[in-house]
């Protein structure tokens, strides 16, 4: 009962069509394609040699911190 048939796929295929022209479709489909090309271009960008993630700074030494003192004075 609650299962979708072939003719319901149908139904909402012929709608979409109507509604947005073939066109249309196939002009967002287009762009969506030029947006996967994009990505893998910029995937495959990355240098061999480089990690794939940058390391985070390291965290300040305790002698590098300002003191409390130092803090309320700024």
């Amino acid at each position: 009962m609650g299962a979708l048939s072939i003719w319901h796929i149908l139904v909402v295929a012929v709608l979409v069509v109507l509604l947005f022209g073939r066109g249309k479709i196939s002009e967002l489909m287009g762009d969506v394609a030029k947006g996967i090309r994009s990505f893998r271009k910029g995937l495959s960008d990355e240098e061999p040699g480089e990690p794939a993630r940058k390391s985070l700074p390291q965290e300040a030494t305790p002698a590098e911190k300002p003191t409390a003192n130092e803090r309320t004075n700024a």
